[in-house]
């Protein structure tokens, strides 16, 4: 009962620490969140992190969360008076950093705004209340005295269109926002365990930066050029020291294989309406599991001849619909109608809502593809409501089915040219027949499966390859819960045919299956011979699949006279 009390009360912290000379990080600790939208089942919570630099002059590098108003702003006037404050930078104006900027410069209306041009334009809309600007482009500096000179690297699309890095010169510190990030809730202010953290930072990559590894790449070469980075104060999770040059490697190695990709998908979005901005990170995440690149564009700030030019070099489009009226329609309407003048026959496309209230109807836009001959990939997305778990796993599955359809002449190649001695006797390895069932939150998943082995004696446990572009695979990381259901032999085929058909985007999977709870919550196959109830411990990533090792900590016989279904393969290139 003391420890329950105690995680209550310290559900939403503030912690105020010193990172380097003349720096303090105010962080905002939000323990309990489960969720970040496309990011659903946080099992570490997050954090903002919002940052003090003094000079002669003084600057506020973001500020926070709306959950944190009180909080935030009696830690931030208690650290420094607010008329102290001369420069307000803002690496970029999602809300859940930018939150209490209206806040802040009611405080210190003399602070100076600083940001990239589309910065201070979604902050006019945002703020609604006239302030000093300052803007800024990549190479500018500001000089704040005493060896304090930041210098300003433009990030687009990490994962903002207005996203700045800040480097102070002097304490060798990187503000960069989103990118080198994590949803991670942790007393340590630093990366002290590498181990702890290397997966809650993979998932936030796959998530929100591997969609727009090119512009992760683009960032990188210009970081290159700023000299020794000793510290990356990112906003969300403990910031990097410890481990800047592993970790930052891993983002430049896993953005160089995504833009290795043969194929391009262009994902349009509208930042700052609706929920057009995680909605298209939804189906992009989904689409990049399946091994396709994508480049995601902001229809609101697009060059037309950028737009022009990505249309012309992709195979797929997906358009999250703009709104209708607004500072934001001319543009989003001139850059449709380029889309639709470099669209060709060969290409697929998807259409979502973005949930805005004046969007854009997708259906006569559907309808302008069909007749240009580009294939609808999936069926229109449409939003109702504010997007639920359901929804993003929609958009992800519908991603996934999209990069599934242009990869399958390249799969169909790959399953004929492999056809050797080796992959015919790799094929001779047997395995079982399983199906995997999952629930987390509001989505339920399944998935045939036969790469199952028993791995561990004490703890009981199990290892299964999951290939990454199946849609359980969200929902086997470390902490997650999951039934190994153990098909029976002769009385396999039912379930088998069931599991294997391809089901459209956000179908319920148990649909005339008979099922029950498992006491993890997931659900059990009433007629499978055996299950058995697992948590996820670990993962190991290869090349298209996932190795999952789980516990064993529940299970039961329906038939114990019964034997296993087994699979036998002809060759070892495809399932």
């Amino acid at each position: 009962m003391v420890a329950l009390t105690e995680r209550v009360q310290r559900r939403l912290t503030v912690e105020k620490v010193e990172i380097a000379p003349d720096t303090t990080a105010i962080r905002c600790l939000d323990w309990d969140r489960d969720r970040f939208d496309i990011e659903f089942g946080l099992k570490n919570g997050t954090t903002y992190n919002s940052f003090i630099i003094r000079g002669e002059k003084t600057a506020l590098v973001d500020t926070s969360h709306e959950k944190f108003r009180q909080q935030y702003m009696e830690t931030l006037t208690g650290e420094i008076d607010p008329k102290e404050i001369d420069y307000l930078i803002i690496s970029h104006t999602e809300p859940d950093h930018s939150g209490l900027v209206k806040d802040v410069l009611a405080l210190a209306p003399q602070a100076i705004v600083v940001g990239a041009k589309v910065a201070i334009q979604f902050l006019e809309n945002l703020v609604h209340q006239p302030f000093e600007r300052l803007v800024v482009k990549n190479g500018d500096k500001l000089d704040l005295g005493n060896g304090h000179i930041i210098e300003f690297v433009s990030a687009p699309n990490l994962h903002w269109p207005d996203t700045i890095f800040s480097y102070d010169s002097k304490t060798q510190v990187l503000f960069t926002c989103d990118a080198f990030g994590m949803h991670y809730c942790t007393d340590s202010t630093f990366d002290d365990d590498l181990a702890a953290v290397e997966e809650d930072y993979h998932f936030y990559y796959e998530c929100l930066m591997a969609p727009n590894a090119r512009s992760v790449l683009a960032a990188m070469k210009r970081m290159a050029e700023l000299g020794e980075i000793g510290t990356v104060a990112t906003g969300h999770g403990p910031l990097l020291r410890h481990n800047v040059v592993e970790l930052t490697g891993r983002y430049k190695k896993w953005s160089q294989e995504q833009a290795k990709a043969e194929t391009t998908v262009a994902v349009f979005y509208t930042s700052d309406y609706g929920f057009s901005d995680r909605l298209s990170q939804a189906i992009a995440h989904g689409i990049t599991k399946t091994g396709v690149a994508v480049e995601m564009m902001d229809l609101k700030t697009a060059d037309l001849q950028e737009v022009a030019e990505l249309v012309g070099n992709a195979v797929g489009i997906v358009i999250c619909s703009p709104p209708s009226g607004g500072t934001a329609a001319a543009n989003a309407e001139a850059a449709i109608n380029t889309i639709l003048v470099a669209a060709n026959n060969k290409q697929s496309f998807g259409l979502c809502e973005s949930g805005g209230g004046d969007d854009v109807s997708i259906y006569p836009l559907g309808n302008k593809f069909k007749e240009l001959g580009l294939k609808e990939a999936f069926p229109n997305i449409v939003i109702k409501e504010t997007p639920t778990e359901p929804i993003y796993q929609l958009c992800d599955e519908a991603g996934t089915d999209l990069g599934q359809w242009l990869t399958r002449d390249k799969a169909v190649k790959q399953m004929k040219s492999l056809d050797s001695d080796l992959d015919k006797a790799l094929g001779r390895i047997s395995g079982g027949l399983y199906i995997i069932t999952a629930q987390k939150g509001e989505v339920s998943g399944a998935m045939l499966a036969s790469w199952v082995t028993q791995a561990s004696f004490k703890p009981l446990g199990l290892t299964i390859a999951v290939a990454k572009d199946r849609a359980i695979e969200s929902m086997m990381h470390a902490g997650d819960k999951f039934v190994l259901n153990v098909l029976e032999e002769g009385n396999y085929q039912t379930l088998m045919r069931h599991f294997l058909k391809r089901f459209p985007p956000g179908a319920d999977r148990f649909a005339g299956v008979k099922t029950q709870p498992a006491t993890n919550g997931s659900p059990i196959l009433t007629d499978a011979l055996a299950y058995m109830e697992c948590a996820v411990v670990s993962r190991m990533e290869l090349s298209d699949h996932h190795i999952v090792y789980a516990i064993v900590d529940n299970g039961r016989v329906s038939n114990p006279d019964a034997l296993p279904a087994v699979h036998h393969r002809k060759v070892g290139n495809h399932y």
